[in-house]
């Protein structure tokens, strides 16, 4: 028996489970803990459902997930959007270093994973699903990429990814508070700032308005209209494939910059955010719903043993390297904890370590103002190119 869902259906169904997803997280300790994000927790649930029906002959599922790229384009344009390099100026030396770090983590997490793929003999692409596609990536470029990949023959690549980020996700919340407290202990680290030095200024809440809501969605149209567009054209001329939404995210990072020195107040990142989380659920939620899981599973060993040296990898470098680089201080130890965590999952989850620390340890400023900038927007300047030229190389 078939049960084909059409698309008012299947998007219905998207966001039934990131309710759902949203549901649980709050309710399950443990899922608040590891940041899992709430359209993973939904759609992992229903894949895992469609996968039992299916292997016991109930019932086979299909979905018709055709809107699922336009919230994908959406998303990674509203990233570019919020890439305003102006934003490297307040961090200073200090975020500069952090985030070439982040450039070499990205190269060192494919390099990892294309090796090590090629050890167990499988296509180095699906290493690279298991290196900084899905560790500095998380589930949105696991997802994006997964599906670029499969469309050039490589099949399981998105399931692969999603399952890599996931891993990444968990071991990024269990070993970042160690390895801070670790650094901490065995350097006598203190915090220089009290924590009513530390406490944010309060920030004047702007409504959202309708007229200034859709000069948003205007600014997000044209990136995606003319990145897509320039993209076809670099593909075409080169042969080097760059998927429609980096190029459409890549064209908003060089807008939301031309805007800055014109007017630095037409764009709202509060209503970028918001179709921004709005986007990005929906993306996950339909891409995790429609995975197919038997198919990673004679590659979960394979895939666990790459996760693993990864995570023995970003430990390494976070202690030995990026720790003395940073200043050998209690801020850098902080940044630490936030590095371990958006490079092994995502932004959140790096937000979640240096909470953990800093609650027990002191507040830290420099780290809560450099790790969101770069993990939740500059690093994907870096991580992107060096995303795709791994892609090309392999493909």
């Amino acid at each position: 028996m078939t049960l084909a869902l059409n698309q008012v259906n299947t998007i219905f169904l998207a966001v039934a489970l990131l309710v759902l997803g949203t549901f649980l997280v709050r309710k399950l300790g443990i899922l608040q803990k590891f940041c899992i994000p709430a359209p993973v927790v939904g759609g992992l649930l229903f894949a895992t459902l469609a996968t039992i029906l299916k292997a016991t002959g109930v019932l086979e599922i299909t979905l018709d997930t055709s809107l699922q790229s336009l919230f994908m384009l959406t998303f990674f344009t509203t990233v570019g959007l919020g890439a305003s390099f102006q934003l490297i100026k307040l961090g200073g030396k200090l975020l500069v270093i952090y985030w070439l770090a982040c450039g070499f983590l990205a190269l060192a997490q494919n390099a990892i994973g294309v090796s090590l793929a090629s050890l167990f003999g499988l296509h180095p692409l699906i290493g690279m699903m298991a290196g900084a596609v899905s560790m500095e990536g998380g589930h949105g470029a696991a997802t994006a990429f997964g599906q670029t990949i499969e469309a050039m023959g490589i099949p399981s690549a998105l399931s692969i990814g999603v399952a890599a980020a996931t891993f990444g996700l968990i071991a990024g919340g269990l070993v970042g508070g160690p390895t801070v407290k670790y650094l901490i202990t065995k350097y006598n680290l203190k915090p220089t700032e009290t924590k009513e030095e530390a406490a944010d200024v309060e920030e004047k809440v702007v409504p959202i308005t309708t007229n200034t809501f859709f000069i948003q969605v205007l600014i997000i149209t044209f990136c995606m209209a003319l990145g897509t567009y320039l993209g076809g054209l670099f593909t075409s001329a080169t042969g080097f494939v760059l998927p429609g939404y980096v190029g459409a995210m890549f064209v908003a990072v060089i807008v939301r910059n031309v805007i800055d020195k014109f007017n630095p107040n037409t764009i709202d990142m509060k209503s970028i955010n918001l179709i921004s989380d709005v986007t990005l659920g929906l993306f996950l939620s339909m891409a995790l719903m429609s995975i197919k899981l038997w198919e990673v599973a004679d590659l979960a060993l394979p895939l666990l043993f790459i996760v693993l040296v990864q995570v023995i990898f970003i430990v390494l470098f976070g202690i030995f390297i990026l720790f003395r680089m940073l200043g050998k201080d209690y801020d850098a130890a902080v940044m630490v904890a936030g590095f371990t965590g958006h490079g092994l999952g995502a932004t959140p989850n790096a937000m979640a370590n240096m909470a953990a620390v800093t609650e027990r340890f002191g507040p830290s400023r420099k780290a809560y103002l450099i790790v969101p900038i770069v993990g939740a927007f500059l690093i994907d300047v870096f991580a992107m190119p060096i995303i795709i030229t791994t892609l090309n190389l392999f493909k």
